[in-house]
């Protein structure tokens, strides 16, 4: 249960806050280069011709639908059942959207979704954006309003007496904020406040197929995207440049995202610096990012050299790689979250690197839980002893920071399959350490079965690309990539 006490967080948007424009560049939704409104939507004047003849690959995605929130819904009330709790509490955020499918921003004024146990879900609005909140709710129609000079707290803890809830435990969404929680709490002194996280995280950690579908395709684009950026690269290359052409070339493709980027020395520090850099023969490269398809998040890292590689560059590239391989062989369902760590961690330990968090070696846990949120439960960690699960998804991302000269890192997701397996895609090979070591897939369900196992494989400009025809993307994944990136001369 520990693991499940962490905060879910968006790498993405905590770079964005932290490590700024200047130096770790991180480009994307919220982020344009040199542009706002209109003209954000516009090339601009020196895009890569590759990164301008992207096409939008968004055909084919299905939405989740109705029926499955609603399954959603009856499943966090069988969990409040079990844990005893009587109705969770959840502000805007990605949580209200698994549930609901709302989009909502927030703000001083509350508004909010209330679950309970038993009984039909309600909802707390301003009274001035009643029509607009009818509008978009889907799941239930008790909206209960109030007026600026109202307390929305005595909405809240009116609902709950309504549902016959005098005395109980209530579930607050762990990213409720305090003012919140603490007016409702002093409007219904009777009843417990507990954490709602076995509720949420009991259901969010477990995908679905058609969210399984959802991250893949959310990986396929990103892929793309690195694949044409990493194209563009030239000697004297500023990051935002770099950076600014990843985000443009998702949103060619149909999508928002973005990446932060480091090069040379600066590569070590696992989420960059503030010190501006330029791209110089000979650098290591670190690109770390995302985009989102239907809410769903892809995490990906790809670490590659400008130039010809030193034998110690590869020599470190090689063992990241064998890091990231022994983190995934040992993602088996039964086998607790932390034995990942412990494997990968290994790898570099014996080495001569770490030992533990030291450095030069491993900083960080090996990795977290992605889906709606690019970091939500659990985490590949020490002492999480959360058993890997059918349907749970995770990134797999150990670092070698080595300050002062580079760092490597190679970032896949994966998930876990009820035939206890687990289903990620294939490294590339370290020849190619000075090209592009990209991967190709997010998941390939066949890779130990050799070349005829109904895959196809294509040779040009990059490595040898292996890509498998899965359902229910692959097909239209393959057909829509060769349409819209070979005609470029990408592959």
């Amino acid at each position: 249960m520990r693991a499940l006490q962490t905060m879910c967080t968006d790498r993405r948007d905590f770079l964005r806050l932290s490590a700024g424009i200047a130096g770790a560049t991180l480009l994307g939704s919220s982020v344009s280069f040199g542009a706002t409104g209109d003209d954000a939507i516009q090339q601009r004047q020196d895009t890569p011709a590759l990164i301008k003849n992207l096409k939008r690959m968004t055909a084919g995605i299905v939405p989740i639908t109705d029926d499955e929130r609603h399954a959603r819904i009856a499943r966090a009330q069988r969990l409040m059942a079990q844990h005893k709790i009587d109705a969770i509490y959840i502000e805007p955020g990605s949580s209200m959207f698994y549930f609901t499918g709302m989009r909502w921003s927030n703000s001083e004024r509350m508004f909010a979704l209330v679950i309970p146990q038993r009984g039909e879900l309600a909802w707390v609005c301003p009274k001035f954006e009643e029509e607009r909140a009818r509008e978009l709710i889907r799941f239930g129609k008790d909206v209960r309003t109030w007026e600026e000079d109202e307390s929305p707290y005595r909405r809240v803890a009116q609902i709950l007496r309504d549902r016959g809830i005098q005395t109980g435990r209530i579930g607050i969404e762990e990213r409720v904020r305090f003012f919140l929680f603490d007016g409702i709490r002093q409007e219904a002194p009777k009843l417990e406040f507990v954490s709602a996280t076995p509720i949420t995280a009991g259901c969010r950690m477990f995908k679905s197929p058609a969210e399984i579908a959802l991250l893949q395709k959310s990986n396929d684009l990103l892929l793309i995207a690195y694949r044409a950026t990493w194209a563009t690269m030239r000697d004297g290359m500023p990051q935002d440049e770099f950076a600014n052409n990843c985000a443009t070339a998702l949103r060619n493709l149909g999508v928002q995202g973005g990446i932060f980027c480091s090069f040379g020395k600066f590569t070590a520090f696992p989420h960059g610096s503030i010190t501006p850099q330029t791209l110089s023969e000979g650098d290591v490269v670190l690109m770390d990012g995302g985009c989102t398809v239907e809410g769903y998040e892809s995490d990906i890292t790809r670490t590659f050299v400008f130039g010809k590689p030193t034998q110690r560059q590869r020599d470190i590239w090689d063992l990241e790689r064998k890091s990231q391989d022994a983190g995934f062989a040992a993602a088996r369902v039964g086998e607790p979250c932390e034995a990942v760590d412990a494997a990968a961690r290994k790898v570099i330990t014996d080495a001569g690197f770490g030992p533990d968090y030291k450095v030069p070696g491993l900083p960080h846990r090996t990795g977290h839980g992605i889906g709606l949120d690019g970091h939500e439960w659990t985490n590949f960690v020490r002492g999480n002893k959360t058993p890997i699960q059918p349907g749970m998804c995770f990134s797999d991302e150990p670092t070698i920071a080595i300050y002062g000269e580079f760092g490597i890192r190679l970032e896949d997701c994966l998930y876990s399959s009820s035939q206890n397996k687990v289903l990620r895609s294939t490294n590339p090979s370290v020849e190619y350490l000075c090209r592009v070591c990209l991967n190709p897939y997010f998941t390939v369900a066949v890779t130990e079965r050799g070349p005829d196992d109904g895959s196809h494989v294509f040779k040009g400009g990059f490595p040898s690309v292996t890509i498998p025809l899965n359902p229910p993307f692959s097909k239209i994944f393959l057909e829509e990539s060769l349409n819209s990136v070979l005609g470029t001369g990408l592959l």
